[in-house]
């Protein structure tokens, strides 16, 4: 009979713990230790094609969002050349940059001058630029949809690459843009999102239902930017695509 402090009662009860961590690590809950970022329903921009009215192409109701789009829709303004799309950018506050104006007047009763402030409040814009940042969705495609992107990470505008990463449904399958399949059978279900984006490391990662499912390295940019929905692709395309989504949310940590 082995005894309690033997070596290799201490190794493999060491080694369970270790694969407890690693199973834990890899399931569950991604955004254990994250912020999460306020959203007003103004901070869903949508945008679909503009040869017709937006309630032909999206709908929101019952807290569900349903975007599609046909394949010889029109861009979302005349301006782009760009495929046809439903989606929602999501429009994100960041802390706001204080300036001071100080201005110097002199009393003409009193000969004393005076400084005036005026304190400006401006926001950043809507795109993040540093830190680590999550979305977070419950998404559901139905069967038939294919040649669409349903959720992309975007650079800023005039970026040498538009995008960081991009989710392609093709037959039922989700893939990193149009190559590495991140998960099948995805037609007809509700599956929960996880995308991270870690700034500073220059990295992506994918969880689906709470599962590890892809990680890559990207190439870097000044600002980014969320949108989830359904954008044409160039291959594959069904005549019409459509995802629908609820519960987004965005994480962040700094």
């Amino acid at each position: 009979m082995a005894s309690l402090t033997s070596p290799w009662l201490v190794f493999l009860v060491a080694m369970g713990c270790t694969l407890l961590a690693a199973a834990r690590s890899n399931s569950g809950n991604p955004t254990a230790g994250v912020e999460k970022v306020v959203l007003a329903d103004g901070d869903f921009q949508v945008q679909s094609p503009f040869n017709v009215p937006e309630s032909q192409r999206f709908q929101y109701r019952n807290g569900v969002r349903t975007f599609w789009v046909h394949r010889n829709d029109k861009p979302f303004n005349t301006a782009t050349h760009t495929n046809p799309r439903s989606e929602v950018k999501l429009r994100v506050n960041t802390l706001p940059v204080t300036i001071y104006i100080c201005a110097p007047f002199k009393s003409a009763m009193h000969g004393v001058a005076h400084i005036y402030e005026w304190i400006v409040l401006i926001f950043q814009g809507h795109d993040y630029s540093s830190g680590v940042w999550q979305f977070e969705g419950y998404g559901y495609v139905p069967e038939g949809t294919s040649g669409a992107s349903v959720m992309q990470i975007h650079n800023q505008e005039g970026a040498a690459h538009s995008t960081v990463l991009m989710l392609h449904v093709y037959d039922g399958v989700l893939r990193f843009y149009s190559g590495t399949e991140v998960e099948p059978d995805i037609y007809n279900r509700w599956f929960r999102l996880n995308v991270v984006h870690d700034v500073r490391a220059s990295t992506v990662t994918v969880y689906v239902d709470g599962k590890h499912k892809f990680g890559t390295s990207v190439t870097p940019s000044d600002s980014y930017y969320v949108k989830f929905g359904v954008y044409m692709q160039h291959h594959d395309q069904s005549s019409c695509m459509e995802s629908r989504w609820t519960n987004v949310t965005l994480y962040t940590k700094h």
